[in-house]
């Protein structure tokens, strides 16, 4: 739940509005990640509902401020301290993707790797456009370092299958 924490440990740091969270999260994210304005709210909602946050006094456009409750200092301190295991991590479409490629038999896997590739290639020309642009700061770059090394990996794992397929022809 990444935007739930990613709102709570903003919180941390002090009061805000809806719209502010928006703008902070994304900085903090490189704006890899945008958020819809009603995703924000939503999910303070639910915050409030699960008593993690409350709300305070409007602001002088009228807007909430939200704070951070006990009860949600100590839930991002777990998130902070709890380690990420790939079990939590939504499904991979790629592999999915390949999988059923070759189950299928009667779809060019090769094709299919090759326009995985292109369009990988492409989103890491495009991260690296995008590091060298950055201006924000640590918290920005990591997300793109990130997103960087994952194409790689991406990249890597795409050599790796048309070997794979090679050997079993």
């Amino acid at each position: 739940m990444p935007v739930r924490h990613g709102l709570l440990a903003l919180l941390s740091t002090g009061p805000r509005h809806g719209y502010q969270l928006r703008i902070e999260f994304e900085a903090s994210t490189g704006a890899t990640w945008p958020l819809n304005i009603g995703q924000v709210y939503t999910t303070l909602s639910r915050l409030e509902r699960d008593g993690l946050v409350k709300p305070g006094e409007s602001d002088e456009q009228g807007r909430v401020v939200y704070m951070i409750t006990e009860a949600g200092r100590e839930e991002t301190a777990r998130w902070f301290s709890t380690p990420v295991v790939h079990s939590d991590r939504p499904r991979d479409e790629l592999v999915i993707k390949l999988a059923m490629a070759v189950a299928a038999r009667n779809v060019d896997v090769a094709e299919v790797i090759h326009r995985q590739r292109t369009a990988t290639m492409r989103a890491l020309q495009q991260l690296t456009m995008a590091k060298r642009a950055a201006t924000a700061g640590a918290a920005q770059r990591l997300v793109l370092d990130s997103m960087i090394f994952q194409a790689e990996a991406e990249q890597r794992w795409l050599d790796h299958c048309e070997a794979v397929l090679e050997e079993e022809r």
